[in-house]
């Protein structure tokens, strides 16, 4: 008996923030009441307040910060791995304000990982950026670059808190070709989880890029570990 209350206030409980969602009552990006007042609201125990919102958090309808609360989710913004746009026109044009803030660079020995997808030898230096991205003033995707220092000597000097692609276009003279993908679903964990401020474990989708130069030479790599909430995958062929 307790049991089906329960499952019936949770599905209330859905079934009234979806309503709100749905036609502006609560609108993308505002703060959702406190547990303690939502409890009280719906007359429920905070356990199945927080199934309710952990089933809308997965339908990527709503989204948790540590120390800050519940906020409704904005829309996601199209992420069309065909078109070689860099973050900040595809924000743009989207009618979106991108910014990225830059959290470090260094030139560091590659990983195995890495020296893997760059095809080099064990050891050797890289360049690592460590850049965090927002959208509208959210953060939705923490990002690792890693530069083979040949192409781009003095690369450090630049203003790397702007798109990679148009560095390398302006004082390089280089642009990419050829980007390989691979994409899946991931738990977001370490630097990821911090500069994404969610809960250890949470859900992501990581993005692994490999991009090759006009000469057919790969360049560089990078990792985006995006909020599952903050983007939808499409692409059209043909």
């Amino acid at each position: 008996m307790n049991m089906d209350h329960g499952r019936t206030q949770y599905q209330l409980i859905r079934m009234a923030l979806c309503d709100q969602i749905e036609h502006g009552g609560l609108k993308a990006g505002s703060k959702l009441p406190s547990e303690r007042m939502l409890s009280e609201r719906f007359g429920t125990t905070r356990v199945t307040l927080r199934e309710a919102l952990a089933s809308l958090e997965a339908d990527g309808l709503v989204y948790r910060e540590d120390r800050r609360g519940w906020f409704v989710a904005p829309q996601r913004l199209v992420y069309d791995p065909t078109r070689n746009a860099n973050f900040h026109t595809m924000v743009t044009d989207q009618g979106r304000s991108p910014a990225t803030r830059l959290l470090s660079a260094s030139l560091v020995p590659a990983t195995a990982g890495v020296q893997r997808l760059l095809g080099l030898q064990p050891l050797t230096p890289v360049y690592r950026l460590q850049r965090l991205r927002s959208v509208d003033n959210r953060v939705v995707v923490y990002v690792e670059n890693y530069i083979i220092p040949e192409y781009f000597p003095g690369l450090l000097e630049h203003n790397l808190e702007r798109s990679l692609s148009d560095v390398y276009r302006e004082h390089y003279s280089t642009s990419y070709h050829r980007v390989r993908f691979q994409l899946y679903p991931v738990g977001l964990h370490g630097d990821s989880a911090h500069h994404l401020k969610v809960t250890t474990g949470s859900s992501g989708l990581l993005v692994t890029r490999v991009n090759q130069n006009s000469e057919g030479l790969v360049i560089d790599c990078d990792f985006e570990y995006w909020r599952h909430d903050a983007i939808v995958i499409t692409a059209e062929t043909g």
